[in-house]
């Protein structure tokens, strides 16, 4: 192993029992081209880096792509591994002012990703050994077993999502005391698919679940999927993400913090993420060592992020008019989240083909039909209605967010004769 590394298991002292074999040998080549180009800030003449400039020290940058662009040349110069400072500290701000129970709590400082899935990514490298359990509700994002299931060959263990219409905190505790040993819990709200977040009551049981399976021993590393953070339409949420509840919750609970600008900000591919750590009794070493090893992560695999996104995106949070349009764009899908309310209040006797799961946020609900396959009623949608869905866990998720607010009216009826059809076809075989 190399002596970083070791190094910095040695600075995150127990909580090195959190990370996979690929996490402990992880580290941040400060001492190689890194490093030496480091040294060599500030003098006269500076070989090292692989960047070029102009005869005046600017970059040297083609007007075909600049021109494109009103950002300074600065924004085609490499970012680093652990992201734009600036950025970097503008996002923690901005975490601290979205979740006010982080105040007066330690957490690190976010290390950038290539938007979330690549945190998803870089966190199941450091974390998930082959044949580790990773914790995750039945009803889950496809892309979850890719990540961790077939490339890292994990263990999925599922439990079940929803009780009484509520988030099941019983089952998720069952899940983490199956077999003792080290857990990776992935809780993701607003939930993809159903567009549901815990509410507070919800909140406070998967926090009391948390804890119980931590104090019997259990050591959990807990992933919170926040990609579609805020998005939420109703009274009695939980309005913060759960990751200020885990951050200093227990020695033996490790909290992940994967977010970043694609849902919230409504800019999908600029792929701008965030990966930030915490647990209970963390010094400012621990979380820097947990902070290197992320960068090493995207230093191994893509070097370094976007630096285009990412100035991009320092320039949309600082400018004075960011929040309004957020809450624009915000009422926009709380529009058509309301509209769906109504539609399903005023046909009662869709409940004849399919049942609503719960749905309170995000960009997505979900219905399942009664007594047919939802992937024949998604083609029957395609082929018969022109209406695509999504099947999902045996769901069909309807994404509002991409549905205009005249067409939803539509869209149900669609979603309901084409169950019907289908449930007719099942009675005459």
């Amino acid at each position: 192993m190399e002596k970083l590394a070791e190094e910095l298991n040695e600075n995150l002292g127990a909580a090195a029992d959190f990370l996979s074999p690929a996490g402990l040998r992880m580290y941040f080549p400060k001492g190689g081209i890194l490093g030496q180009g480091a040294e060599a800030k500030g003098c006269a003449i500076n070989a090292t880096i692989g960047m070029a400039f102009e005869e005046d020290g600017s970059p040297l940058v083609m007007d075909c792509f600049a021109k494109r662009i009103k950002l300074g040349k600065e924004a085609f110069l490499y970012c680093g591994s652990y992201g734009l400072p600036m950025l970097r500290d503008r996002w923690r701000e901005l975490e601290s002012e979205k979740n006010p129970s982080l105040k007066g709590k330690r957490f690190s400082r976010p290390v950038v990703t290539h938007a979330l899935t690549h945190g998803l990514r870089v966190a199941a490298e450091m974390f998930v050994a082959p044949g580790d359990t990773v914790v995750i509700p039945d009803l889950f994002w496809d892309n979850y077993k890719l990540v961790f299931g077939e490339a890292l060959g994990a263990r999925i263990r599922h439990f079940n999502t929803f009780k009484d219409d509520r988030f099941d905190a019983a089952a998720m505790k069952e899940a983490l005391l199956d077999g003792g040993g080290k857990k990776i819990l992935v809780l993701n709200f607003p939930n993809n698919p159903t567009g549901y977040t815990a509410t507070e009551r919800d909140a406070r049981e998967i926090v009391a679940a948390a804890s119980e399976a931590a104090r019997a021993g259990v050591k959990i590393v807990a992933l919170f999927d926040d990609a579609y953070f805020g998005l939420v339409y109703e009274e009695g949420v939980h309005g913060e993400s759960l990751f200020a509840d885990f951050c200093d919750l227990s020695e033996n609970i490790l909290a992940v913090k994967l977010d970043g600008t694609t849902k919230e900000d409504y800019v999908w591919g600029l792929r701008v993420g965030f990966i930030t750590f915490a647990f209970k009794g963390a010094t400012l070493a621990q979380l820097a060592a947990l902070e290197d090893k992320a960068a090493g992560n995207v230093r191994s695999g893509i070097s370094n992020c976007s630096s285009l996104g990412e100035h991009l995106a320092l320039a949309a949070l600082d400018d004075h008019d960011y929040a309004a349009q957020k809450r624009a764009k915000y009422e926009i899908l709380k529009r058509r989240y309301l509209a769906i309310r109504d539609i399903l209040a005023r046909h009662p006797e869709y409940s004849r083909t399919f049942e609503t799961m719960p749905f309170n946020s995000g960009y997505f609900m979900c219905v399942k039909p009664k007594g047919v396959d939802a992937e024949a009623v998604r083609r029957r949608l395609v082929e018969k209605y022109s209406t695509g869905t999504i099947v999902l866990s045996g769901l069909i998720r309807i994404a509002f967010s991409a549905t205009p607010l005249d067409r939803l009216e539509t869209l149900f009826e669609n979603v309901n004769s084409a169950i019907a059809e289908e449930q007719q076809k099942g009675e005459t075989k």
